[in-house]
């Protein structure tokens, strides 16, 4: 169940008009302590600190109380300017509630429910395309894929 959230006029105003002027950007967010992540990466917390301010001058990771935003120009970075992929699946009826709940354990950026000729579209980046195909393609239910990789954005 959502938490209902109630703001005031002025509130409201104020995220719109950010709304407004903001510039879209995924972000993808690791959640725990600096500690932890410097621990998991064999380096003091003094070292990750160095390390993580110079990414966030180059907007490569925004940081917070714990938690590390990557962005998508860091994403790009590493995956060297892989493209989006829109995969369209028909699903069998039965099979769909399956299918669906298997999907989200894929390396994917967003699955959707369609209403239409596809059950299912799923946006993912050209670097996982063969794994994330080739996984939902071995689905029991799965009857068709249809898959389209983007050739430049028109609006970001």
């Amino acid at each position: 169940m959502t938490e209902e959230v109630k703001l005031t006029d002025r509130q409201y105003q104020l995220l719109n008009h950010l709304l407004q002027r903001a510039q879209p950007m995924r972000v993808y967010t690791v959640y725990g302590d600096q500690d932890e992540i410097a621990r998991e990466l064999g380096m003091t917390r003094q070292a990750l600190a160095i390390h993580l301010k110079r990414l966030k001058e180059l907007g490569l990771v925004r940081t917070g109380r714990e938690f590390v935003d990557i962005t998508e120009k860091a994403v790009k970075l590493l995956k060297g300017q892989s493209s989006d992929v829109i995969i369209l699946v028909k699903i069998e009826p039965k099979y769909r509630e399956k299918v669906y709940e298997a999907t989200k354990k894929l390396p994917i950026e967003k699955a959707m429910r369609l209403a239409g000729d596809y059950d299912l579209a799923v946006i993912t980046q050209e670097t996982v395309l063969d794994k994330v195909l080739d996984a939902v393609n071995n689905m029991e239910g799965v009857k068709e894929t249809k898959t389209f990789i983007s050739i430049g954005a028109i609006k970001e």
